[in-house]
């Protein structure tokens, strides 16, 4: 079933055009382009560069109106001083287009994202031991595979940040189902992970929030070494994996922590009763209740201390990341998914992880006794 999907999705991927007349799209290849063509350099985003038409030349194949004035060019936003013109899109999407010939980025992209999301459902069904933990892999296996066309079409953003939301739901869940010496390292994996998750969408720096609530509770409330040694390690990992957008805001900017997103018009976060009513319509709604539900029946049925310590981690993280949505004063088919997918993946990991038979135990049939090793064993 994994294979068909997968295979259906690559099919349609194959056929889909570059020049589709989605404004984000344009911003996403300019950056690319500016990689193919001047390698690191082309974190810097400047108009000034625009000197071979590019840009143009994209704007123009989708019919955009003023296609021959640079500064009207969508996503691009002049910065505080007035000195230039740059794009306000982090560089993470247009580094992995760059990695495929220009021309033909976006079908290599998502089929090479769909190839690892595949491959991921798989891995879980693969550990899945019973059939509850193989319904639920099997069920997400599929889902997951079907959103990687829609919604992740409708931006391209959305196909590395799938990926990265799996790996991150994955290691999540080894680092509470397997607390062992590897444990900082797990946690500098899950840190570095968040933090390139916004280098291809800035509001993925949110999905990092549940997780410094609970490393920094963690702390506050147990106020040992290792708990100041794990929050520190995440705080760190975070900081690395941010430094893409750091040396994109630099260049473009000229200070790391500001934005090209600074220079832009934003609304004051507010509850929106018509956004409201768009998120309850749209499939994300029913995957909201989804997590919701799987979030505290995990925490309900589980028998691991570190899955019940887990569930906390992720429905924090879904209270913090469902309320900066909901005020958020835009609504897209795709805002919440990656929160969505990055608790999912975690919570199936989590499950396939702890359930089914112990380690090294065999169940004898009834009446018939076991072998001293294997009680050894037990």
């Amino acid at each position: 079933m994994f294979l068909a999907i997968l295979a259906s999705n690559i099919r349609l991927v194959s056929h889909w055009s570059e020049s589709r007349g989605v404004y984000d799209d344009i911003c996403y290849l300019r950056q690319a382009h500016l990689f193919q063509r001047f390698g690191w350099h082309g974190l810097d985003t400047s108009l000034a560069h625009e000197t071979d038409g590019y840009l143009a030349g994209k704007l123009r194949s989708i019919d955009f109106p003023n296609w021959n004035e640079p500064t009207r060019a969508p996503c691009h936003t002049e910065i505080a001083d007035g000195s230039k013109w740059v794009m306000t899109p982090p560089p993470g999407t247009g580094f992995v287009l760059a990695l495929f010939p220009e021309g033909f980025q976006v079908i290599p992209l998502y089929a090479l994202a769909n190839v690892m999301i595949g491959g991921f459902a798989l891995y879980g069904l693969w550990r899945a031991r019973e059939a509850g933990s193989l319904t639920l892999a099997a069920l997400f296996g599929a889902l997951s595979i079907t959103f990687m066309i829609n919604p992740a079409k409708a931006s391209y953003s959305m196909a590395p940040t799938m990926v990265v939301c799996a790996l991150a739901g994955l290691v999540t869940a080894r680092l509470f189902v397997d607390e062992g010496r590897r444990r900082l390292m797990m946690i500098a994996a899950v840190g570095i992970l968040l933090g390139l998750s916004a280098s291809f969408r800035i509001a993925n720096v949110i999905l990092s929030a549940g997780y410094f609530l609970f490393f920094g509770l963690s702390f506050l409330i147990w106020r040992t070494r290792e708990t100041f040694v794990a929050g520190l390690t995440l705080g760190l990992a975070f900081l690395v994996g941010l430094l893409p957008v750091f040396a994109a805001n630099l260049v473009n900017s000229g200070h790391p922590l500001v934005s090209a997103y600074g220079g832009q018009d934003t609304a004051a976060p507010h509850l929106d009763p018509a956004v409201l009513r768009a998120y309850l319509r749209d499939t994300q709604f029913p995957l909201m209740v989804i997590a919701c539900a799987w979030t505290a029946l995990l925490w309900r049925f589980a028998n691991h201390a570190g899955v019940r310590q887990l569930t906390l981690l992720v429905g924090a993280n879904l209270a913090l990341n469902l309320a900066f949505f909901a005020t958020h004063p835009v609504f897209t088919p795709y805002y919440i998914i990656p929160i969505l997918m990055l608790s999912l993946w975690t919570l199936l990991f989590a499950a396939v992880f702890t359930r089914g038979p112990v380690q090294g135990f065999d169940r004898a049939p009834p009446g018939r006794p076991r072998p001293p090793e294997m009680l050894s064993r037990v």
